[in-house]
């Protein structure tokens, strides 16, 4: 399919409509890729990624460098695996459960300004990963970046499908923003953020712009809530500065479905519940997952020592195969196992 210059553009409806074409084909043939993929495995770099070694292109770094092995032979660029081969880096094995397909996770993360987005910083400056939650056997993914002087809502997660097609302008994943603009606006220049405006790299527009009211005293910023459906860099910020007005302070208050929680301290993130990922994963046209308690009998691993506490009439109780083991040694070693009395008893 061919476009014109101006279908060119990611949030045109020409393009949108083949990338959302694409997706189908590609979601109606997966079930006969699944099975042929199972035989050949899968791509290196996408296994050790999900196991937490890096991203794709650090791990093709670590294979390049002779680093990392398969069945005792070392890995080639482009080389395939299954989850149950064995699996070497820097001559260490890995385990197979690293390895294996982990549950969908998701949190919300209120970013405050001065943090960056990057794993490592070579200017020293603090990372969002640096307080998150530690993921075992996988690794945290940003659903967009914010910027440095850029604050709130960020979306994570440990599924890269799910990443990706969030970020993917043919989905229209709303993002909303509070700005606060230096000076007056005027209605014609509202009209053409709303209508379009021609950045560096096209064409970019706001779908919603709402002013928000405020005190006089603040009469010389004026604060809009606004809501885009792309994810450029800064896209934002351009949008205005193509009109000549200054950006001084700007907060995202909601990625699609999700609002920035009210009570959600800055630096600190909220995991979403099974039901709110399986939502997600629906609306993006992925499969939902089964629930946490049925994943072990479908064949999903279940750590054997679950955190997960329920409540009861009497307090809390532990679930089976947490520290059942630690009881039972701690009753064989007692001195008075078998036994009828107990110190200051006697019996009659």
């Amino acid at each position: 399919m061919t476009f014109s210059k101006q279908d060119q553009s990611p949030s045109s409806p020409k393009r949108k409509q083949a990338v959302r074409q694409a997706s189908a084909n590609s979601s109606a043939n997966s079930s006969a890729k699944t099975s042929h993929l199972g035989k050949l495995g899968e791509r290196l770099q996408k296994i050790l990624a999900r196991g937490g070694f890096g991203s794709r292109r650090e791990v093709e770094k670590l294979i390049e460098a002779g680093l990392v092995k398969v069945n005792g032979k070392v890995a080639v660029l482009g080389e395939r695996a299954r989850e149950t081969d064995t699996i070497q880096v820097r001559d260490q094995p890995v385990r197979e459960t690293r390895l294996a397909v982990q549950p969908t996770q998701v949190i919300l993360y209120n970013k405050p300004e001065g943090q960056v987005c990057s794993r490592r910083d070579e200017k020293g400056r603090e990372t969002i990963y640096s307080h998150l939650p530690r993921i075992i056997n996988s690794r945290w993914v940003s659903v967009g970046r914010l910027d440095l002087n850029t604050s709130g809502l960020l979306v994570l997660t440990n599924n890269g499908e799910l990443a990706n097609r969030m970020m993917h302008p043919s989905y229209e994943m709303e993002r909303e923003y509070s700005v606060r603009v230096f000076g007056e606006v005027s209605g014609e220049i509202l009209t053409r953020l709303k209508k379009g405006v021609k950045l560096e790299d096209g064409w970019a527009k706001f779908d919603r712009i709402d002013k928000i009211p405020q005190q006089e005293e603040d009469a010389m910023n004026q604060w809009y809530r606004v809501v885009i459906k792309e994810g450029r860099n800064r896209e934002v910020r351009r949008i205005w500065e193509s009109q000549g007005v200054q950006v001084s302070r700007l907060i995202r208050t909601r990625y699609g479905a999700f609002d920035l929680p009210r009570n959600l301290r800055r630096a600190k993130s909220e995991a979403l519940s099974w039901k709110q990922i399986n939502q997600l994963l629906k609306s993006v046209g992925l499969p939902e997952e089964p629930r946490p308690d049925l994943r072990e009998r479908l064949g999903t691993p279940v750590k054997a020592k679950s955190s997960i506490e329920r409540a009861t009439g009497r307090g809390a109780y532990r679930l089976k195969g947490e520290n059942h083991r630690e009881d039972t040694l701690k009753e064989a070693a007692s001195p008075y196992k078998g036994k009828n009395t107990r110190p200051g008893k006697t019996r009659r």
